[in-house]
């Protein structure tokens, strides 16, 4: 809304605020409510890739004082839950259902292997387990890319609004000077400001984070094919 003349002229992005038209508040108040949105999921997120990185630190740590899977069956059996013993118990129980004991039982021999038919099923229950897993650490995110693509949108709605209650007011008071109309413009720029403050974060936090995510997604992967070489190597397969 066009401030009247005579009236005090704003000297600060608060004063402006406290000035702003019903419209223009509620388009500042959807944008604060996406930009504590995101910021709560980019530190949700940084905790739990940080957290992420420490279970696979111990888990392979814990991997490398073994030298048989069935040992390190054993072993990742006493770690807390992570994506990695997840799969890894996963692929190691499916093939014990594939031949009993084999893995649980350290007295049992390992003698014959998969047929092909079943490692190809090892093989895409570990995919399934890594896509899951992917699917898991994923939560949320796309919410970022929400918000950073729908935030400056808000804001230059807003700006609209503000600036055609600024040209209305323009047009009932009979006056276009410099003075008259600065505020109003100012007003109406104030939620482009918000709509880029709430966007901006959550651009640079979705692309960091799926960056991370693929990362995560490969290294399991590797993982996956690694469990699987090891097998081999074992003459488990």
């Amino acid at each position: 809304m066009l401030l009247q003349l005579g009236s005090t002229t704003p000297s600060s992005s608060l004063q402006l605020v406290a000035h702003a038209s019903l419209e223009t508040k509620l388009v500042l108040l959807v944008t604060v409510v996406f930009s504590l949105a995101g910021w709560f999921i980019i530190a949700l997120k940084w905790w739990q890739f940080r957290r992420l990185r420490s279970q696979a630190d111990r888990f392979f740590a814990e991997l490398e004082r073994t030298t048989r899977l069935k040992d390190a069956y054993h072993a990742v059996l006493k770690l807390p839950q992570s994506p990695y013993n997840r799969l890894f118990r996963e692929g190691l129980n499916f093939y014990s259902e594939l031949r009993p004991g084999t893995l649980r039982d350290v007295d049992v021999p390992a003698g014959g292997g998969l047929t092909s038919t079943q490692l190809e099923a090892l093989k895409m229950v570990l995919g399934k387990e890594v896509a899951a897993e992917r699917d898991l650490m994923g939560h949320y995110i796309p919410w970022l890319a929400t918000i950073g693509s729908v935030s400056p949108l808000l804001g230059l709605l807003g700006t609209v609004l503000g600036v055609m209650d600024a040209f209305i007011g323009i047009a009932s008071k009979g006056s276009g000077n410099i003075a008259a109309v600065a505020p109003g413009v100012a007003e109406a720029l104030i939620t482009t400001v918000g709509g880029l403050a709430a966007a901006i974060p959550a651009v640079i936090a979705y692309n960091l984070f799926v960056n991370r995510l693929n990362l995560f997604t490969g290294e399991l992967e590797g993982f996956a094919n690694e469990l699987v070489g090891s097998m081999a190597r074992e003459g488990l397969l």
